[in-house]
């Protein structure tokens, strides 16, 4: 802290009447002109000195974050080792060792479910071998001979029920694996992984909610441990957030706001959030206060967290993750200035009016009333309070008497119409930012009310457009159309893997449609149909990651907000076909795209209207068909 008193001494002479630096205890008593320069390099010297030392602290809890990291990474690292050298051989001395026999039994089902899913991966691979033969071959040729069409028919027909075969043991196998109770490799990590994050908090919180929701790439055990940190994540002190309430806006909470709680009602990986009362209003509002010194360590933790990462990619070729922190390292600091967030929220706000959705984005407060006293700013942020639960708890849903499926619908077409229209995407939409109520004015009817955005990304419209005809492509089962918004996306080859990892089914469910014209996903077989998306995801895990490197980078976050999306609409039970909502959006961005393309002509103008005519046709039938569906079994019953 510098207190500079400046004073005139006369017309053309001035100077530093007093310059004290309080941390220093060092003062500077300057009168003359021939004096300010000296006094004022000594002072600036001062206050760099001032400066580094105020890093000190936050660089020493830095290094020792990252010394728990390393502490970590390192005993994981041995334990893994030593699980994949006694799983080669279970029965030997080494292993009986290291595991016990308890965990000797658990190798042994681990190896079953090995077996099976080498079983599954070649049944894959000839499946989707011979249906995409038989695919180019009815291209190809004059179906005359009916006999050898039904053989082809039959022997497709058959490799896949054998490839669902296998994959419902699979999942049965891995069941059996769960309900044991014996402790697992994968599960002491998870715990030390978990353990990790609460203790480092901050950064490492925001590491472990990613990985919470890659659950096509991570053992199940992860996936349940981390999963806590979304609603268990560490709570500042009041102490502290009076700190940077009064750092940043330049006056304590209490002389901003009445009623401010000293306990907040929610809080995550960054911020946490009180409630308030305008004191020129008395509206209700909801304070999100950045944790104190998150902005200060936040660069040498996610170094720290990198290097680990790199490091471990080196040591094992299974671990592929680096990608996180290349998209993390840039849309971190975005995260940490609420200005940003209030920003986003804004915009946000305003193109879901246009749309008609029932979602509200709470209304940021810049300046109070008399524009006086700034109220946001880059670790505090004021808002309107918006009340609202998450949208998966599917029994307060079920208690008020909101419907599921129009519940699920609702949240996929609030981020479909951000994708396709806006291009503006929310892309951190999980379970404690989606939040829902009942309609204030619609009984029965749900409301949306979307929180936390400070992680946007602004889609370009290039990618938008490939990115649309892709879905289309998806929705009418059209393969040459997804083989060609695959290939402006860079992805060759591996369109089916893609086309997988965005819809979360198995793509020879787009061959089946395509060959019988629906939009129905064909019934779910257990846990068989996860399993086979899982062991795909695993067999080209590679190649996953080297598409990661291929795809536009706005691709990464697209799949961060899937994942958070399919999460949601699993915990409330999967009522949602989010093939149909998505194609909606879509076919409306190509339709618009082809429209106002300055070359087009009036015959091509045509025959986009009547390709967008078909698509919302056959969408707009197959809900018909499910509507009545519903209703007759409503009545049946």
């Amino acid at each position: 802290m510098f207190q500079v008193v400046a004073s005139k001494v006369s017309s053309r002479r001035f100077g530093l009447a007093v310059a004290s630096c309080v941390g220093g205890g060092v003062g500077y008593h300057v009168y003359s002109n021939e004096g300010n320069q000296t006094a004022l390099l000594q002072l600036q010297s001062v206050r760099a000195v001032n400066e580094h030392l105020s890093l000190v602290f936050p660089t020493m809890e830095a290094l020792l974050r990252a010394g728990r990291l390393a502490k970590t990474a390192a005993t994981m690292a041995v334990d893994y080792q030593l699980y994949f050298m006694t799983k080669k051989h279970p029965d030997s001395f080494l292993s009986k060792m290291y595991s016990g026999e308890e965990e000797c039994e658990r190798q042994r089902a681990e190896s079953l479910i090995c077996k099976l899913q080498e079983e599954l991966d070649q049944a894959q691979a000839t499946y989707v071998e011979g249906s995409n033969d038989d695919d180019s071959a009815n291209k190809e040729t004059i179906n005359d001979d009916n006999a050898a069409e039904q053989n082809n028919e039959t022997k497709s027909k058959n490799a896949k029920q054998h490839m669902l075969s296998i994959a419902n043991q699979l999942a049965d196998a891995e069941d059996a694996l769960d309900k044991t109770g014996n402790s697992s490799v994968h599960e002491r990590n998870a715990n030390r992984l978990l353990q990790l994050f609460r203790a480092n908090a901050g950064v490492y919180i925001k590491v472990g909610q990613h990985l919470a929701n890659l659950d096509l790439l991570l053992p199940q055990e992860y996936l349940t441990r981390l999963s806590s940190l979304f609603d268990d994540a560490p709570v500042s002190s009041y102490e502290d957030v009076c700190t940077v309430v009064k750092e940043d806006l330049g006056s304590c909470p209490h002389e901003l706001f009445d009623d401010f709680s000293r306990d907040p009602i929610a809080s995550a990986s960054l911020a946490q959030v009180h409630t308030a009362r305008c004191k020129e209003t008395g509206r209700k509002l909801a304070i999100k206060i950045q944790h104190k010194g998150l902005r200060e360590t936040s660069k040498g933790d996610l170094f720290a967290v990198t290097a680990v990462v790199r490091i471990a990619e080196k040591l094992f070729d299974e671990f592929n993750l680096g990608w996180i922190c290349d998209e993390m390292t840039p849309q971190l600091p975005k995260e940490l200035d609420f200005t940003n967030e209030g920003n986003n929220a804004e915009a946000a706000s305003a193109h879901l009016q246009k749309t008609g959705l029932d979602c509200v984005v709470p209304h940021v407060l810049w300046r109070s009333t008399t524009g006086e006293q700034c109220l946001t700013s880059e670790r505090v942020l004021t808002m309107e309070f918006e009340s609202g639960f998450p949208a998966t708890d599917v029994e307060r849903i079920d208690s008020i008497g909101i419907c599921r499926r129009e519940t699920a619908k609702l949240i996929s077409s609030v981020f479909n119409a951000q994708i396709f229209e806006n291009g503006l995407v929310h892309c951190d939409p999980h379970q404690s930012n989606v939040l829902l109520r009942e309609h204030p004015k619609k009984k029965g009817k749900p409301q949306i009310v979307l929180v936390d955005h400070g992680l946007y990304k602004r889609l370009d419209p290039e990618f938008q457009e490939s990115y649309a005809r892709l879905w289309t492509g998806i929705v009418m089962a059209d393969i040459s159309a997804i083989k060609g918004a695959c290939e402006s996306l860079g992805v060759e080859k591996m369109y089916p893997l893609l086309a997988a990892m965005l819809t979360s089914r198995p793509f020879d469910e787009v061959i089946e449609r395509s060959q019988t014209g629906s939009l129905d996903a064909s019934p779910a077989s257990g846990g068989g149909d996860k399993a086979v998306i899982k062991l795909y995801a695993q067999r080209y895990l590679k190649e996953i990651i080297d598409m990661l490197d291929i795809v536009p980078r706005q691709m990464l976050l697209i799949f961060k907000m899937n994942d958070c999306l399919r999460h949601v609409d699993y915990a409330l039970g999967s009522p949602s076909n989010n093939l149909v909502i998505a194609g909606k959006y879509a076919s409306r961005r190509v339709l618009d795209s082809d429209i106002s393309h300055p070359e087009g002509t009036m015959l091509g103008f045509f025959k986009s209207w009547i390709q967008y005519a078909n698509v919302l046709f056959r969408i707009n039938s197959y809900e018909m068909w499910h509507w009545l569906s519903i209703t007759s079994i409503f009545y049946n019953k």
